[in-house]
């Protein structure tokens, strides 16, 4: 998995991900480059399934069996969406990763985030990206913003402000710990601004 280029991109609910992934493909294609963009879970056949339980199912899922559907779903990403696609020489632009697993499932569940981690990395044959960028917020101010979105609250995010909080935290914890691969930025900053330092952080390796 050398070829290619991988970015993805973390955060709490609200956090404008999606946004700045939106961002980062267009300029990559008016760039020229060839962008596969996709997301966690949900980004095959398969995911679409595992997401539907995981964010939508109204009964009870367990906190271990919710991170083994997470771990299921990221080893058929990785095998038959990602890794073709990095060997083709393609750039992959995901939303979330094996890192929303140990925020969501290790933070927020209050499961062993190594166990976790553990659990990602064997089911993506050890896979990480190139580039992380975190966009950081306060999830008072992210709830403000699913407020406003005016739209059904996912099993995550209707979870209570502890939780979220506990999210957050992992998620600074892991940038910490990794700042090579992190790029950490305050997602209360306009959208253009964010998109430039997003640029400027992958320039270097398309060159």
């Amino acid at each position: 998995m050398t070829r290619g280029l991988w970015v993805t991109f973390e955060g709490g609910d609200g956090s404008g991900k999606t946004t700045q992934a939106t961002l980062l493909e267009i300029w990559l294609r008016n760039q020229g480059c060839s962008v596969v963009r996709t997301r966690e879970p949900g980004g095959t056949e398969v995911g679409v399934l595992v997401r539907d339980i995981v964010l939508h199912h109204r009964g009870e899922v367990a906190p271990r069996a919710e991170a083994l559907l997470y771990a299921a779903d990221r080893a058929q990403h990785i095998a038959t969406l990602v890794r073709p696609a990095l060997e083709r020489g393609e750039i992959v632009v995901q939303d979330r990763y094996l890192d929303s697993s140990v925020a969501y499932q290790g933070a927020g569940r209050v499961l062993d985030a190594d166990e976790i981690r553990d659990l990602s990395l064997w089911a993506a044959e050890g896979a990480l990206p190139d580039v992380t960028v975190l966009l950081d917020l306060d999830p008072a101010a992210a709830r403000s913003r699913l407020n406003a979105a005016d739209k059904p609250f996912d099993r995550l995010e209707a979870e209570q402000s502890e939780f979220h909080e506990r999210v957050r935290a992992a998620f600074l914890e892991l940038a910490a710990s990794d700042p090579h691969r992190f790029l950490v930025l305050d997602a209360t900053l306009p959208a253009a601004e964010l998109a430039a330092a997003i640029r400027a952080r992958l320039a270097p390796l398309l060159a």
